[in-house]
């Protein structure tokens, strides 16, 4: 057989052959590897010459004496096992990233997100640590607009935030919204009023505390009809300041809860003095695939 040019390269035809040259090899000939390939004798037969003239190689002897490999046959069936098993332990890793999950996710959040009922983040996270053991989870907790930050500079790959005006480059999906109430502390003038007796102009005199960070338009209406004399960059200083019974304050039912049951904070008008805030799980727009990421993701859309 005419010798070619070293072979430049291996395409998928070539792979295909060399499958069925190794079925044939461990077959112990064309008729029996008929069976296995599921193809006639004589296709077998095309292939092998396929393969010999694209190696340049006589790869075996057959005829009325039976089949036998040459010696460069032998050689090209073992480097033909040592091919096909590389490509089945590459497929079988990529498969296995879907299955176990390698790398880290960084998550902005919003504080004190922890005491919702819904928990949809928490059992994510559960999903997203049991389909990959090795998996880094890093969570910040920052303001809101820390969070929109780092995912716009890539250092969050997801947040967690109060839904107000979008920002350009990210991506808002709604997560589930929270009621706030407006609570003053024991020790409070208003703690001890009735609620009956309770009216708008006691409540527009107090000194009341405003977030700094953005909230939609509606929303902050229940703040400009307050007497905001303190600021907080989040619900746990807006806390430590309506729990010193000097302010009145807007905080989500489920974290104002504890203090409620232990008889240190009290809602006031809650049947006129509340808001509801939706929270949104944000990403960057045109991100780079991340199966973490999308695990994660999937997770938070499918938790209850």
């Amino acid at each position: 057989m005419t010798r070619l040019a070293p072979l430049a390269q291996v395409s998928d035809f070539e792979i295909r052959l060399l499958r069925v040259f190794r079925s044939v090899v461990d077959s112990g000939g064309f008729s029996a590897a008929e069976n296995i390939l599921g193809i006639s004798r004589s296709a077998i037969s095309q292939h092998m010459s396929d393969l010999e003239q694209r190696l340049g190689l006589r790869l075996c002897q057959r005829g009325r004496a039976g089949f036998s490999l040459t010696e460069e046959g032998r050689e090209v069936y073992q480097a033909s096992l040592q091919l096909l098993g590389a490509l089945e332990t590459f497929r079988t890793e990529v498969n296995g990233l879907h299955q176990h999950l390698r790398g880290e996710l960084n998550i902005g959040l919003t504080d004190n997100l922890v005491t919702l009922p819904h928990m949809r983040i928490t059992h994510a996270l559960a999903q997203l640590k049991e389909k990959g053991p090795d998996v880094r989870i890093q969570i910040r907790m920052v303001a809101p607009s820390q969070v929109e930050q780092g995912v716009l500079d890539g250092s969050l790959n997801v947040g967690v935030v109060p839904q107000a005006s979008p920002l350009p480059g990210l991506d808002y999906q709604p997560l589930y919204s929270e009621r706030s109430l407006l609570y003053c502390a024991a020790g409070h003038p208003l703690f001890y009023v009735g609620e009956a007796t309770l009216d708008d102009a006691q409540l527009s005199v107090q000194d009341a505390i405003a977030p700094t960070f953005r909230l939609p338009v509606d929303i902050q209406a229940h703040y400009q009809v307050l007497n905001c004399t303190a600021s907080a960059s989040d619900r746990e200083g807006m806390a430590f300041l309506i729990l010193t019974g000097r302010y009145i304050g807007y905080l989500p039912d489920h974290y104002a809860q504890f203090w409620v049951q232990q008889g240190r904070l009290r809602a006031l008008k809650p049947q006129s003095r509340y808001y509801d805030l939706s929270l949104s799980w944000v990403t960057r727009k045109g991100r780079r695939p991340n199966l973490v990421l999308e695990s994660f993701i999937q997770s938070l859309g499918t938790t209850q």
